[in-house]
């Protein structure tokens, strides 16, 4: 039975990865912004790649939007993905990259037309189309990644630790304009991030990872408060 209040949920989920062993078991609710933190190689990015498709789990299941994808693969997942690169081709405009979100083989209507020029002006780069990804800042071009995030119209949207590139402002104005997005979409947001004033600023929702284990998985309100994890503890310091 499919329960609406889950976006996403991973049912013993295990994977190796070298020496490595993670085992991810969590309940993620519909409609909040999601942050993933923990150490370096706590496996967070690990844990963003199995959601996504890129790695594939050795055992258990994982339903997103209700539905198992378990073997489905990335590109038929209900989920848009934003890197900390913003992944844009450089030899093609914003326009095209923006249109690769909505049909790979580019074959767009006057209203997919539309959709991508509103998606821009929704981002603050009204009249960019026939701008080249070099010609654009680096907040620009996360920009660009999240217009393309938007015309894909996906339940879940994946971000890994996508203002890390950025200076505290832009970094700011971009958490800002997720959220204002988020507002919008309703849409589920799981975001990867380092940076626990950020964690405070934009989610709802937290998940503390640690050697390959979700360890603490709660409401903003009660992560934070959380006094019995050492592990987070130091990272809500930092």
């Amino acid at each position: 039975m499919v329960d609406s209040k889950f976006a996403i949920e991973m049912q013993r989920v295990g994977l190796q990865l070298g020496n490595q062993n993670f085992q991810f078991d969590c309940r993620l609710p519909t409609g909040a912004v999601i942050a993933v933190t923990g150490a370096s190689g706590a496996g967070k990015s690990t844990f963003l790649n199995l959601l996504a498709g890129f790695d594939t789990a050795l055992k258990g299941r994982i339903l997103i939007a209700g539905k198992d994808v378990t073997e489905v693969y990335p590109a038929q997942r209900p989920v848009s993905l934003v890197f900390q690169d913003n992944n844009l081709f450089a030899h093609l405009d914003i326009f095209t990259n923006i249109g690769l979100g909505i049909n790979p083989s580019l074959k767009l209507t006057t209203a997919n037309c539309r959709t991508i020029s509103s998606s821009l002006e929704k981002v603050g780069l009204a009249g960019f189309e026939r701008r080249m990804p070099g010609t654009l800042s680096g907040g620009e071009r996360q920009r660009v990644a999240f217009a393309r995030a938007l015309v894909r119209n996906r339940p879940v949207l994946l971000l890994d630790e996508p203002f890390a590139a950025l200076d505290p402002g832009l970094r700011n104005g971009m958490a800002a304009l997720l959220l204002d997005m988020h507002r919008e979409t309703g849409n589920t947001v799981v975001v990867v991030s380092h940076d626990p004033d950020e964690v405070k600023r934009i989610a709802d929702f937290g998940l503390f990872l640690e050697d390959g284990r979700i360890v603490v998985a709660a409401p903003i309100d009660e992560f934070l408060g959380r006094a019995d994890h050492p592990g987070l503890t130091q990272f809500l310091r930092s």
